[in-house]
């Protein structure tokens, strides 16, 4: 059964963590050299990929004692909120055009740049957390790879029109007090559980 709660608070976590992530800046430039079905499929296929890896993580902790898992899941989580709000400009990486715009070709690149750059990215540890912290893997599993998705859906088709109309500033600031609040929240839970 799927928890329509937890695959919200899944969904808006990892969307407003992922948004100011270089994949959203990458997705765009391959949405604007490559067919955008194309660049999708692969992106998304290596989110799925990610989604089920960081899952399966989480899912582990949960044979831990439900006070562990709060404790290691909220100082997991203020680590995340610290790396978001303290993280420097990253350096813009060069996409290699494949000569071939056939499906495999492409797709092909979009998963590769993914696979490799999102590998124990910080959303990938948020949503092992999130799937330890609420012991719900097909919730969270959903809530996230659909908010991956639609980062990069978005950096595919018009990233560069919401990062004018919102300040990349304001999302992180965002995602950062909602990654603190669960934080306290789940060593509060520790503390007191």
């Amino acid at each position: 059964m799927i928890s329509i709660t937890v695959t919200a608070l899944v969904f808006g976590v990892v969307f407003l963590a992922e948004l100011p992530d270089k994949t959203a800046l990458a997705g765009l430039v391959l949405g604007t050299r490559y067919r955008a079905s194309y660049v999708f499929a692969g992106v998304a296929a290596a989110f799925a990929l990610h989604v089920a890896l960081a899952v399966a993580a989480g899912s582990v902790l949960t044979l831990l004692p439900q006070q562990v898992v709060h404790a290691v899941t909220g100082v997991l989580f203020l680590g995340g909120a610290a790396m978001l709000l303290w993280k420097k400009g990253e350096e813009k990486e060069e996409i290699r055009k494949p000569e071939d715009q056939s499906f495999w070709k492409v797709a092909g690149a979009g998963f590769m740049l993914i696979l490799v750059a999102e590998f124990g990215d910080l959303t990938q540890i948020m949503t092992a957390n999130l799937a330890a912290r609420y012991d719900d893997p097909l919730s969270v599993g959903l809530g996230a790879v659909l908010a991956l998705w639609a980062v990069a859906g978005l950096g595919i088709l018009g990233g560069k029109a919401l990062m004018k109309r919102v300040p990349l500033g304001l999302i992180t600031k965002i995602a950062a007090s909602l990654m603190l609040g669960l934080g306290v929240w789940s060593l509060w839970e520790a503390a007191t559980g």
